[in-house]
This record gives structure tokens, sequence and C-alpha cells, in this order.
């Protein structure tokens, strides 16, 4: 059997298969746990079949001149990034909106002819756009480059993190980690560039001065959690969402519901973590924008008949962004307010509006 190492989909042309979903090539194998070093060396020895089969024809080079191409995302982390790169050149639009869950999103008739109108379209991979696996599949089929941001990390030795429900799939929320996020930077430059050449240079020069932003936020995120008391480092939230940051932070994290929100929590899962709380003396727990808040609040209602008063520290943005046009709606204003958040609430020091004083607390 064959599998793609980045959405994990069964691949049927043998020994040798070329992913339509996410453009990667793989050798058939008995797991389907990705094998980076076949595919750098794959990489290697394809790559300029694949990249010529990008590049857009002169007569299209030439009318994007005077009107801007169109790139379509799936998730508003993606958007962001892009339209930081692309700029004024390129109509960037996003199809899975603040407060939405990419886990369980089916795309929309409406999504579907977007899809197949743009110029170019990113997504994460990993399986986070589980349900539009078959329809990326479809566009991608057309030849118009369709690329996952994520194809950077996976060539990076050890970076991914497993799911925590003994599934093969790997944890897809890389943007939880500012740094690994950097790494979809470049995979963004290059696709663009070889969509359009001409602009090559300004794409570069846009990567440069948004990673620099993207380093500052790395800095106030390390900075700020260190600050709270090593004994009140446990992030407590509705899913497994910031296994990444938690990695990244030294942050212990505990999820009720799985990676996946399609995973359901159990009435034991819940009671341990009660344990869990009481007996570390855990001062808040958190809720998400993007998944509902029931069971967050029956950890509380559950800590508290124990005894121990415990409370809700903030919501969090775990798969989505804030809302669009407000600072919360960028990548850089979603983590500024996570990292805020949490240190704030579990006794650590930071600014009351975030790294810039640009936090409006807005957050659906």
């Amino acid at each position: 059997m064959a599998y793609c190492g980045q959405c994990l989909r069964y691949l049927r042309s043998g020994r040798l298969a070329y992913c339509l979903t996410c453009n990667h090539v793989t050798l058939s194998i008995q797991s389907i746990k990705f094998d980076r070093t076949h595919f750098i060396l794959l990489s290697l020895v394809i790559g300029a079949s694949l990249v010529t089969g990008c590049r857009p024809t002169d007569s299209a080079l030439a009318s994007r001149t005077d009107q801007r191409y169109q790139v379509l995302c799936t998730v508003g982390m993606i958007t962001d990034i892009v339209r930081n790169i692309a700029g004024d050149y390129a109509q960037v639009e996003g199809i899975i909106g603040e407060g939405v869950d990419p886990h369980l999103y089916k795309p929309t008739r409406s999504d579907v002819v977007k899809l197949s109108t743009a110029d170019v379209v990113f997504y994460n991979g990993l399986l986070l756009e589980g349900k539009m696996t078959t329809v990326l599949e479809r566009v991608a089929s057309s030849g118009k480059p369709v690329k996952a941001v994520t194809e950077a990390i996976l060539q990076t030795a050890d970076y991914l993190l497993q799911k925590t429900d003994d599934s093969e799939h790997t944890d897809p929320h890389v943007w939880m980690d500012v740094r690994g996020w950097m790494q979809a930077v470049p995979v963004v430059v290059e696709t663009l560039s070889i969509f359009d050449p001409a602009r090559a240079d300004i794409y570069a020069a846009n990567a440069t001065a948004y990673t620099k932003q993207l380093e500052a936020l790395d800095a106030y995120a390390q900075q700020a959690i260190g600050s709270i008391p090593e004994s009140k480092r446990v992030l407590v939230t509705a899913h497994d969402a910031f296994n990444y940051l938690g990695r990244a932070t030294g942050l212990t994290v505990r999820g009720i519901q799985g990676v996946s929100t399609e995973s359901e929590a159990g009435v034991r899962d819940l009671e341990d973590l009660v344990n869990f709380i009481v007996e570390q003396q855990i001062p808040a727990v958190f809720v998400e924008t993007s998944v509902a808040d029931k069971n967050i609040r029956a950890l509380v209602e559950g800590a508290n008949a124990r005894g121990h008063a415990v409370r809700i520290g903030g919501a969090l943005f775990s798969d989505a962004m804030g809302q669009a046009g407000t600072y919360e709606g960028t990548y850089i204003g979603m983590i500024d307010s996570n990292i805020t958040t949490i240190t704030r609430a579990l006794g650590g020091e930071a600014p009351e509006k975030g790294m810039q004083g640009k936090l409006t607390g807005v957050v659906h």
C-alpha cells in the first residue's frame, strides 16, 4: 500500500505514487508514518518537472500586470501569512472564518466554486481540513498550484507531534509554535514566486519583514510564559490544540478532547482532569473560541465541588483567529492574545493589552 506522507490519503499508483491532494511523492510503505528521507530524495529527482508544471503561461503573466490574481486559503492563519507576503498584488481570501472549527468544516458549493476559479490554493495539511480532502484533490488534478504550507515542517526531523489518541496521524496545530510556523513562510514565498516570477524579489522582501515580526512575537511568548511560576505552568483547555505551544514554552498541556474536536470527551475523562486540577491546584482553565465551552464549565463545577476554586482564565484562539478587521483577527494578534491571556491568568507578568498594546479583547 502507498500513503501520502502529507495528507495520509491512500494512493493507488504502485510503488511510486504522486498525491494530487498535496503534491507529494511517496514510496509504498506498510505504515502511514511519513518517510522524510525518501521524500527529500524523490523531491530532488522530480522537483524540476513539478515546478515547470506550476508555471503560468506568458499570456497569463502579461494579463496579471494590470490585475490581481486570486489566492484562496483554507484557514485564517494561512490567509494572514499570504496577505503579508503577497501584499497588494493578489486578492487573498480565506474559506474558514473566525470561530469556525476546521476539523468539522464541510466545504459548501460556493467554496467549491471559489477553489475551482482561484489561481493558487494554500492549505495546512496534516488532515486539519479532513473533510475538504476530496475537493482539494479534485482542484489539484486540474494542474493549478495547491500547496500545503506545512511542507517544510515535514522535512524537519522529529518536529511533528503525534496525536494523543493512539492513531498514526500527526497533530496539525503547528501554528501554535511561532518558531515552527515561520517555516510556512518560505513555502508561500516559493509558491508565489513560481506563479508570479516577475515579483519574486518583492515577495522575498515582504517575507523578510514579516519574519522579523514573528521573531519578536516568539520572543514575547518565551518571556511571558517564562514569568509564570513553574508550578503553575499548566494549560487546561477544551481540546489538545496547544501541544506545540507547550513544547516551545515549557507549558504542560492537558485537553479534554483529543487533537481533533471530532472525538468526544467521556465522563471518565472529565473526572480524571478534575482530579488533576484539584491535586495540582491549577488556578485557571481556558475555553476556546471555536469549541463549545460546556466541558470546561463542567471542569470548573467539578473542581469547585471538590473544594478547589478554579476559574475560567479567558478565551483562547485555537483553530481559528479572531474577528476580521481586529488585531486578534491576524495571526500575530491571535498568538499575542493567547500568550497574554494565559500568562496573566496563571500568575505571570504580561501587559494587559499585549506585547504591542493592540489587544481589543474581542474574541468572537
